[in-house]
Formats: structure tokens, sequence, C-alpha cells
């Protein structure tokens, strides 16, 4: 029997109901460990997606993923989600690569999937949104496909312990969390896999006590810091989790990351880079080197630039010559035709600038930020294009050819 020490605290009458729950929760564990695993890294830190014999494989370098050519795949980038599971599953329904019948199953085909960072603070499904693109990764992969990943400074931020960001029902979730880990016998990948289609009903249930005593509030509110610091200090298994997300990412001769990448990161070396925000994530790094500065801290850093998405209206021509300049001389020296950044809410939507050298995808879809209408960029055959609603999939509108 499953304790309920780190949940919601719960009447007689709800916690009869969760125990009588138990048993189908522990099936759908046990269910979620028999699932494919993701792909492990061998000694040359090179791993292979199998695909249908029309296109050659996926072949990823780096650990954690670094570049990745996938020949002939349509690409598609999802940025800042912060917690909002609706708006998240909203979005990838959008770009054709969830089911919109509420099973949560991979459509896409052999299409790649990069999210770029922020799943965390502001909304309160922030485990289940990594949970959902964990399952996704795991069927794109069996279907010739696959789903990435980059860390945002909210990841970096929380594996910190700055929980400033944190919304109330963000460390509820934790606590709930923890529980169902412990009914699935502590097996980590079974629980985070199955806790996207089981999170709701725990949700529910926390609802049902939500202001009904002070005392109990609190002390669930306490407990649900302690789940979040257990989960999210580095060398927890959430913090793990995401140590297995580059920084930056090539797909192709396309760059993607939160921030934005300037020269500078690229002389340090982007492997390198990715190489050390993971080990610190893991809890690998000594206390004085980490987290490292060049990626994770500072106006600068990959996760934090606002260089290429800020607002330029302000800026005279010879400033912005020089954004532009930098911008060219970064791709040039990872060798991409563009780069695609998350971090900087678009009121006016997905939008490119500086020649389509950089795509701006955070349109602050979450409920916790603009709670505006998600929208995506696809690049498929050399053509990028955002696609604001599933109409936009047969338009040629505001289609920009790099070929």
């Amino acid at each position: 029997m499953a304790s309920v020490s780190l949940r919601c605290s719960l009447p007689l009458q709800t916690l009869n109901y969760r125990l009588q729950q138990q048993k189908s929760l522990a099936a759908v564990c046990c269910c979620a460990s028999t699932a494919s695993t993701p792909l492990s890294f061998n000694e040359n830190r090179s791993s292979t997606v199998t695909a249908p014999a029309s296109l050659e494989p996926i072949v990823v370098n780096g650990d954690p993923p670094t570049f990745v050519s996938a020949p002939g795949r349509r690409i598609v980038a999802v940025g800042d989600l912060h917690g909002d599971l609706d708006k998240a599953r909203y979005a990838l329904q959008m770009a054709d690569v969830l089911s919109s019948d509420g099973q949560d199953l991979w459509v896409g085909g052999e299409t790649v999937l990069v999210q770029l960072g922020d799943i965390l603070d502001r909304g309160e499904d922030e485990i289940a949104i990594l949970s959902l693109l964990k399952s996704l990764d795991i069927q794109a992969k069996a279907n010739g496909g696959a789903v990435f990943q980059v860390n945002g400074n909210h990841e970096t931020m929380n594996v910190e312990g700055d929980f400033r960001y944190v919304d109330s029902g963000g460390f509820d979730e934790c606590a709930d969390f923890l529980e169902h880990l412990e009914i699935c016998n502590h097996n980590w990948e079974a629980a985070f896999v199955s806790w996207a289609g089981v999170s709701q009903g725990w949700k529910e249930d926390c609802n049902l006590t939500k202001n009904s005593w002070g005392p109990w509030n609190l002390v669930k509110q306490q407990k649900g810091v302690i789940a979040r610091s257990i989960l999210l200090r580095p060398g927890g298994p959430l913090a793990s989790e995401l140590a297995q997300h580059a920084v930056v990412l090539k797909v192709n001769d396309w760059v993607f990351c939160h921030g934005g990448l300037l020269p500078h990161h690229v002389e340090y070396g982007i492997e390198r880079m990715n190489r050390e925000v993971s080990y610190w994530m893991k809890g690998l790094g000594m206390d004085d080197e980490y987290p490292p500065f060049i990626a994770t801290r500072g106006y600068d850093s990959v996760v934090w630039s606002r260089l290429y998405s800020r607002d330029t209206s302000d800026l005279d021509d010879y400033q912005i010559n020089q954004i532009q300049y930098i911008l060219r001389d970064t791709l040039q020296a990872v060798g991409a035709k563009a780069m695609v950044v998350g971090h900087t809410p678009q009121a006016a939507g997905v939008n490119c600038d500086f020649n389509c050298n950089i795509w701006r995808i955070d349109v602050g879809m979450s409920s916790g930020v603009l709670d505006s209408k998600p929208e995506v960029l696809e690049i498929r055959e050399g053509k990028a294009r955002p696609i604001k609603s599933s109409r936009d999939m047969y338009s040629e509108l505001q289609v920009v050819d790099y070929t």
C-alpha cells in the first residue's frame, strides 16, 4: 500500500477512493514499463533511428544530443510551454504530430519535433508535459521520427533551486508525482512515461480539498516544496531527466536554442557546453565549477540571451547591423542556415528577422504567460513557415525558401 505522505492531504472518503485506485495505477505503471526505451549512446556518442527504406536513418551525435542528421525529414519546432498541458497538446495536434483522440499517440511519422525549453514554471502541468514528450519520443523513434528538447533558463533555474516562478499547482504536481512513483515501485521510466495519462485524476482529487482547511493547505504546500527539491536538485531524478537534453541542438543545417547562440559560445564548444550542463544537472560537477556560467548565467548566456529576440524598434541602424553581423558570424561558425529561439514572447506570433536568419517562436501560449493561441514553426524541403492554425498545414503563405 502506497503512502500518502507526499501528496494532497485527503479526507477519509477521498483517501478510500484513492486507495481503491492504486491497483489500476500500478497496472498503468506495469504497462508503461514495457514500453520501448529511448536509444542509448554507444562509446562514440552516436546513435541511429531506423527509418523506412525511403529515407536514410537519423544519426545523433553527442551526449546529450548535439548534432543531428535527419535527411529528408520534416522538422517542427515548438516554443515555451510553461506548464500548460492543454496548450501543449493543442500545439502538437496543430503540428500534426499528436493524435486528437485523447490517446496521446504519435501521428507524425518520420517528423522530427524540437521543443525549445521553458516547460517548467508558471503552470501546473510541468511534469505531465515532460512525460508526454518522453512518450512521444519513444513512439516517434519506432516510426523513423524523433523528439528532441533543449533546456531553457527556467529548467536551469529550478535545478539551481530557484522556485520563484513556480505555480502553486506545480508544487502540488511534484508531491503527487512522488506518490505515483512510489505506487510504481520507484520504477522511474514507468512512472515518468505514464504520468501524462494519469496526472489529471490526481489533480482532480487534489482539488477536492483545496481551501477546505487552512492548516492542511499549509502542510500540502510544504510537502510540494520538499517534493520539488527532491526531484530537481542536481542529481535528482527529474534533474537527471532534464540532463538528457542539450542547451544547443543542431538538426541538419538549423540551430535550436532557448535564448541565443553567440560567437563566443561556438568558440567555447557547443558539445562542451551541453556536456557540462548535463554533468551539473546529474550532480557530477564540482560546486566551484557549476552551473556552467557561459551556458546558464548572465545576460549573454545561451539560455538567457535576448539579443536576437528583443524588440529592435528602439535601436538605430548601426545597432541593428551589429546584431545581424553577430548572427551571421555565429551561423557561419557553426555551419547553419538559420537559428530558432524561444525565451521572449512575441505578441505578433511566430516571426523571422535579420533576413530570416533568426526565427522567434515563443508566442507566450501558456495561460501563465500571455494565454495566446499556439503557433509552431515547420521546416520542410528547405522551406520554413509558421503554422498558426490547422489550415496552415496546406497553405503556401509566409513561406521562406532557403534552397
